[in-house]
């Protein structure tokens, strides 16, 4: 039983890092910018935008607070709420946090929700 909760305390010390460290301002303006050129502008870096190969999702990667994210398209095909939205014709982007491999946020048209923080 205490290895349940231990296990939970983690993932909740985590979920309340990530949610410390995310600066929301600059996620929306990485997925704006990734949603409409080829590349991204981040503290006077230009980040090339490439495309998966399987999808051919726009996506890049970027270092924010010393850590490694990627900012990757939501794929449309998929059955999610966000690829409905993907599907409606809104810009959706999901963030993932490469050395955890969790996904930490979304954006949508620019608004971004971190996962965990109890936004809508």
């Amino acid at each position: 039983m205490a290895t349940g909760r231990s296990a939970k305390l983690a993932i909740f010390a985590f979920v309340a890092m990530l949610f410390c460290m995310v600066d929301t301002a600059l996620l929306s303006s990485i997925a704006q910018q990734m949603m409409s050129g080829n590349s991204v502008g981040l503290n006077e870096k230009r980040l090339p935008v490439r495309r998966t190969s399987g999808h051919w999702l726009r996506t890049t990667s970027f270092t924010m607070n010393g850590r490694q994210y990627q900012a990757i398209e939501q794929n449309p095909e998929k059955p999610s709420r966000w690829g409905q939205l993907a599907r409606d014709g809104h810009q959706v982007v999901q963030f993932k946090d490469v050395e955890a491999n969790k996904f930490i946020a979304v954006s949508v048209d620019g608004k971004v929700r971190v996962y965990g923080s109890g936004n809508p």
